[in-house]
C-alpha cells in the first residue's frame, strides 16, 4: 500500500482539484482523505454521503458548577486568556477564549470548576462518487487541536485500507507548514507538492520543501498556471534541480478548472482534453513510483 500525500506551500494552486482528481483516477483502489480539517472542501467534488459521523474530543474547557459557586472572583483572576467573564452577576467561561489548562479548577477554594473533554468537531467515513471511501472530518467552530484531529483522520483510513487490501491512500493535505501539514504528512511514501509561478507561490514551496527534508520523503512537484509568469517558472525548475525534487509537470492556466468546481466535477471528468490527459499522466508517475 503506498501513501500519497498532496500539499501546497499556500492556498489557492489547486492542490484539492487536482487531488480530487487523482481519487477519481484511482477509483476504489484507494482510500482518500481529506486532511485539511481547518476548510475542509474536497466532499463538495467526490459528493461523499458522510455515512459515518463521530464526534471527536480534544483537551479540556473548563465548566462553573454555580449552585455552589462563592464568587470570590478569583477564577477571573488568575486567567490569563480572559475566558472567565461576568454575565448577569455571575463567573463564567468563554467556551471559544478557554485554553483548557485547568488553573482556575486548581486555585478554585470551593472546587466547584470542573474540567471536561472539549468538542472539537466531528470525523466522518463516506462513500464516494466513485465507489471509494473517504475519511474526513470536521473542525469544530474555534477550536484548535487541527493537528489531532489529522492524525484520527489517518489512523482510521489506514486501517480502512489494511482492511480493504487497497492499493493506495490518497492524502489532500492542509497548506501551509503547520502542524495539521505535519501530522499530514506522518506515514507518507510519496509527496506531492502543488506550486504556482508566482512570488508568493514559490516562497512557500521553499518553505514547505524545507519541512520536507526533515522528514526525508520523497518528493515530486506539479507547477500548476504555469504559463502565467515564465520567469518565475523557469525559476522553481531551477530550485527542483537543484534539490532533486522530481518535476512531474507544468499545467497551463484553464478556465477549465474553475468550471469544473462550479458544476461539482473533477477536471479529469469535466475536461476531454490536453489537460485530462496531463493529469492522467501525472497520476500514472506518481503511483508507480
Amino acid at each position: 500500500m503506498k501513501e500519497i500525500v498532496v500539499i501546497s506551500g499556500k492556498g489557492g494552486t489547486g492542490k484539492t482539484s487536482l487531488t480530487a482528481s487523482f481519487a477519481e483516477l484511482a477509483g476504489d483502489t484507494a482510500i482518500v482523505v481529506d486532511c485539511d480539517v481547518d476548510a475542509a472542501d474536497m466532499y463538495l467534488l467526490l459528493d461523499p454521503d458522510f455515512g459515518k459521523s463521530e464526534d471527536f474530543y480534544s483537551g479540556y474547557i473548563a465548566k462553573i458548577n454555580q449552585d455552589d459557586c462563592m464568587q470570590c472572583g478569583k477564577c477571573a483572576e488568575v486567567c490569563r486568556f480572559d475566558a472567565i467573564p461576568i454575565v448577569n452577576n455571575k463567573y463564567v467561561v468563554d467556551p471559544i477564549a478557554c485554553e483548557g489548562c485547568g488553573y482556575c479548577a486548581r486555585i478554585c477554594p470551593t472546587e466547584t470548576i470542573e474540567m471536561n473533554d472539549a468538542y472539537s468537531g466531528k470525523w466522518l467515513i463516506s462513500e464516494t462518487k466513485f465507489g471509494s471511501q473517504m475519511v474526513h472530518a470536521q473542525l469544530g467552530i474555534g477550536s484548535d487541536n487541527s493537528g489531532k484531529l489529522v492524525t484520527k483522520v489517518k489512523n482510521e483510513a489506514k486501517e480502512i485500507a489494511d482492511k480493504g487490501n487497497k492499493n493506495f491512500i490518497i492524502v489532500d493535505g492542509s497548506p501551509g507548514i503547520g502542524c495539521p501539514v505535519v501530522s499530514s504528512l506522518s506515514g507518507a511514501d510519496f509527496v506531492v507538492l502543488v506550486t504556482e509561478p508566482s512570488v508568493s507561490g514559490f516562497h512557500d514551496l521553499k518553505r514547505v520543501y524545507e519541512l520536507l527534508k526533515t522528514f526525508r520523503l520523497q518528493a515530486g512537484c506539479i507547477i500548476n498556471k504555469s504559463d502565467l509568469n515564465a520567469g518565475i517558472t523557469n525559476d522553481i525548475k531551477d530550485f527542483l534541480e537543484e534539490e532533486n525534487i522530481m518535476h512531474l509537470a507544468d499545467l497551463p492556466y484553464d478556465e477549465n478548472f474553475t468550471k469544473a468546481m462550479t458544476n461539482g466535477q473533477t477536471i479529469v471528468n469535466f475536461d476531454t482534453g490536453e489537460l485530462k490527459e496531463k493529469i492522467k499522466n501525472i497520476w500514472k508517475e506518481i503511483s508507480k513510483n
